[in-house]
């Protein structure tokens, strides 16, 4: 059994905790608000980003993951969370006198700028053209920097339970199709939660991942499927003079091609290989209520 401090149990990091309870460890989430922590898991309160609110730390950290989401999409919301928020977790851990064996940080493929359709692996060049993508590429540069030993996985579009808002604009006709192919990348929350924990407890794991599902999906063919699937009209392909409507100019600006053959290399097995399987679970639930 080992002892592990998540930071950030939110969507994905209160999933992990539940699968790392389950299997018998001691977990620890950090969360302002710690009554919403999955069951077993043991609160500590408090905002990162500020150390001394947290308090003492456990009396043996093993692991660590830090799984945080920032708290809006301006600038300074992501440099609180992945800057602020980072720096402040590792002194606490520092100050605590405590050093993981291992730390697992969740990143994003929004650190590759490329938007042409381009296939990605962990060796292909970041270039964010965005915010967003700088400050993740910064807050992994503050990671490595620590000394400790780390992983990061770079994870796609995370979808799942109560994160389905694709159906729902589906649903209501809110989407149109582009007129240019867009490739698209995503992982199922149990599997960006299985991927970490994984990669937590690899005996010998690389120092990044990318953290997308068996094949990157060109937008149109998924917004088709999804619409059979649900049985709804499709949606119809946006104007040629670009009146897509807000919720088009909502999905991720960037074409590429992103390869998860280094995690299933690692030894992890995907539960959902593409969207298919995913959604396909969430369209059933939705239809059976």
């Amino acid at each position: 059994m080992a002892q592990v401090v998540i930071a950030g149990c939110g969507y994905v990091g209160n999933a992990l905790a539940g699968m790392l309870r389950k299997e018998g460890h001691e977990v620890y989430g950090i969360r302002r608000d710690v009554t919403g922590l999955a069951a077993g898991v043991k609160g500590i309160a408090g905002n990162v980003a500020n150390p001394e609110s947290l308090g003492p730390a456990p009396a043996r950290v093993e692991y660590a993951v830090y799984v945080v989401a920032a708290d809006g999409g301006s600038e300074q919301a992501y440099r609180q969370a992945y800057l602020d928020g980072l720096a402040g977790f590792l002194e606490w851990l520092r100050d605590e006198g405590q050093r993981p064996r291992r730390i697992v940080m969740a990143s994003s493929t929004a650190v590759y700028g490329q938007r042409r359709g381009e296939p990605i692996d962990e060796d292909s060049p970041t270039h964010p053209t965005q915010f967003r993508g700088e400050t993740l590429l910064a807050s992994e540069g503050l990671l490595a920097a620590s000394g400790i030993s780390s992983v990061v996985v770079r994870l796609g579009g995370i979808y799942g339970p109560g994160r389905a808002d694709l159906i729902d604009r589906i649903r209501e006709r809110a989407l149109r199709l582009r007129l240019v192919e867009h490739f698209t990348n995503r992982i199922h929350r149990d599997d960006a939660a299985g991927l970490i924990r994984h990669l937590l407890f690899h005996p010998d794991p690389e120092p990044l991942y990318l953290g997308v599902d068996d094949r990157s999906e060109e937008e149109g063919e998924v917004l088709r499927w999804l619409a059979k699937e649900l049985g709804v009209e499709a949606p119809r392909e946006e104007s040629p003079e670009g009146e897509s409507g807000a919720s088009n100019r909502r999905r991720a600006v960037g074409s590429k091609r992103c390869s998860n053959r280094r995690a299933r290399e690692s030894g992890y097995r995907f539960r959902y290989p593409s969207f298919r399987e995913g959604y396909g679970e969430l369209v059933r639930a939705i239809q059976v209520g």
